[in-house]
Formats: structure tokens, sequence, C-alpha cells
């Protein structure tokens, strides 16, 4: 009498056969391609972060008189270690992209938006879409104590600029200064030259008349 093998005790021996093909037989297998590390620079190797919060931004639409999202992610105030200048940049936090890329001029104040101690605005020349346009952003962070800290750090580094350029406007009058000074004594010294001249061909004519004067007699 033929005895049957019920169907799940084969597919429980497919399965076995099947496992031991995937045991792991301790062969490494070398990748195709290597992929070697790249340094990625950010562009803030040179510069000392101030600040750094994060925040929601927003530029005012001239043209349809609204507010419009910019961004949210991180704002940045960012002192060059050579040239003391401080700038602001701000990154969407998905995809980094640059929302707000400015210096910090010696003109520009920050002011609370009315209605919202979170929240700040000011005027500046922005350079965010790789050129240069005047825009008037507002910031709104997640508590008021952010925002007093951003708008302090920016309103001490617009002061700071104040002073070095005050400072720079004083060394360069210095600087002018003294070079007219050292013009006038250039001019008197070619003066007093050419005085010397005239007087040595003056009494070069004389003596040139004497000698006339002899030859005749």
């Amino acid at each position: 009498m033929a005895t049957t093998v019920p169907k799940h005790e084969h597919r429980e021996e497919e399965e076995e056969a099947a496992g031991a093909d995937d045991e792991d037989t301790g062969a490494q297998v070398a990748p195709i391609v290597r992929l070697e590390e790249v340094a990625v620079s950010t562009g803030e190797e040179n510069e000392d972060p101030l600040i750094d919060l994060k925040a929601k931004l927003y530029r005012f639409d001239k043209d349809g008189n609204q507010w419009k999202e910019r961004g949210a992610g991180t704002v940045k105030l960012l002192k060059h270690k050579e040239t003391g200048k401080v700038r602001l940049v701000m990154c969407q936090s998905k995809t980094l992209k640059i929302c707000a890329n400015h210096l910090i001029l010696p003109t520009m104040t920050v002011q609370e938006h009315a209605g919202n101690e979170k929240s700040c605005v000011w005027h500046a020349p922005d350079f965010a879409d790789g050129e240069l346009k005047d825009e008037l952003f507002c910031i709104r962070f997640a508590s008021i104590e952010n925002c007093k800290s951003f708008m302090e750090m920016f309103q001490e580094v617009a002061e700071s600029q104040k002073k070095e350029e005050s400072e720079d406007g004083s060394t360069a009058a210095g600087l002018l200064e003294k070079l007219s000074v050292e013009d006038k004594s250039e001019e008197k010294a070619e003066d007093k030259t050419k005085e010397g001249d005239g007087k040595e061909e003056k009494a070069e004519d004389k003596d040139a008349e004497k000698k006339d004067k002899k030859a005749t007699v």
C-alpha cells in the first residue's frame, strides 16, 4: 500500500534546503567600488560663531504686501578671524539651502516685531539668492530669551563695526595729513633747489658779462 507524504512536510524540507544555502560560509567578498572620504567645505572655516540659534525666517514681499516664509533652520552670526567682519547666515535645516546671507553693517538696527516678543525685524542688503537685494526680514524664535539674545548680539556687532569704521576713518585721515605734510616738505625742498639753481645761473651770467667786457676792452 502506497504511503502519501503530507504537503507540509515537503515545504519544511524545501525551507531547510533554502536555509542551508543562505548559511554564512565565512568567505569575504571585496567591494566592487571603493569610496574615498572627501572633505566637505562649509565656507565657515575662517569664522568664529558668535551665536547659533534655531529659528524661522520670513521676508516681506512688497508686491504681495505680505510676509513670506524663507525657511526654518539655524541662524548664525559669524566673525571672520582676519578681517573682523561679522555676517549673518541662515540655512534651512532639511535642504541646507541658504535663506539669508549678509554682513552686519554699522548702519543696521534690529527691533522687536510689533505684538510678538519672540520675533524681530531688520533691513539688510542680502546675497542669499546670488544677487544683492534689499530685504526686510523677520525672524521668529522658540523663546523670548533667544530673541533677546539675538537682538543684543546683533546690535552689539553693529556698534562695534561702527567704532571700527570711525577708527579706520581716523587712521586714514592721519595718513592723509602725513602725506600732505610730506608733499609740502618736498615742495619746499624743490623750491630751494630751484632758488639755488637760479642763483647759480645768475652768477654764471655775471661771469659771462665780465668776460665779454674784458674781451671788448
